[in-house]
């Protein structure tokens, strides 16, 4: 009889370690279970955090680019600038979402200014920046060129070759002054000097810029 007892409580000695290992075994499966959970809801809220954002700068593009179709639409068609008779009759082409403003030629200098800019025109002063600033002045084309060798040879100007309806020119490109940083297109007419500045530098101005210079024609 003793023997027999002997092997019932090792029997029930070796099921309650059983237990305790299969209880032991349930927790790490229920922890491991939970983490992996946790683990994956955080990784798909990122996912669609992330599929949220993309969608969301996918729209914000495809808006952006909307707009700027329309801005394009709006500038056409095109209308034509006409210079006097008596300066050569200069011809360009403007998005008809500018407006223009023309000064009247200086009884002094002789010189024909005018101004364009988007919507309206500012008041006009020595450094008030315009989108486009046509100047045709009564005087030599190297002399009025040779104004700018100095800013050329610093470095603040970069000088180009160009040529618009078969008439060569000159472009300078950079610094003009502390306040005025852009571009000007020289061509001689005639006896006179065509200067086509810009004096504003962001993208969508020098792209409206480069298209006008293209346009330009001379009735010499």
């Amino acid at each position: 009889m003793k023997n027999v007892h002997f092997y019932e409580r090792g029997a029930i000695s070796g099921a309650a370690v059983t237990a305790i290992l299969l209880g032991i075994f349930m927790a790490l499966f229920a922890g491991l279970s939970l983490w992996l959970f946790l683990l994956y809801n955080e990784q798909k809220t990122d996912v669609d955090g992330k599929v949220a954002l993309a969608v969301s700068e996918a729209k914000k593009k495809q808006a952006d680019d909307d707009e700027a179709r329309f801005a394009e639409r709006e500038k056409e068609p095109r209308r034509e600038f006409v210079g006097p008779d008596d300066y050569g009759r200069v011809t360009f082409m403007y998005p008809k979402t500018w407006s223009t403003y023309v000064d009247s030629v200086s009884g002094n200098t002789g010189d024909f200014e005018a101004y364009l800019n988007p919507g309206v025109v500012p008041a006009v002063s020595s450094n008030q920046p315009f989108a486009l600033r046509i100047l045709i002045q009564d005087t030599d084309y190297d002399k009025t060129l040779s104004k700018y060798d100095s800013l050329v040879r610093s470095g603040k100007l970069k000088s180009s070759s160009v040529t618009v309806d078969g008439q060569p020119g000159t472009r300078l490109d950079g610094e003009f002054t502390k306040d005025i940083r852009g571009s000007v297109a020289l061509f001689k007419v005639r006896d006179k000097t065509l200067s086509v500045f810009t004096d504003i530098t962001t993208s969508d101005i020098k792209s409206e810029y480069d298209k006008i210079i293209k346009t330009v024609k001379f009735n010499t």
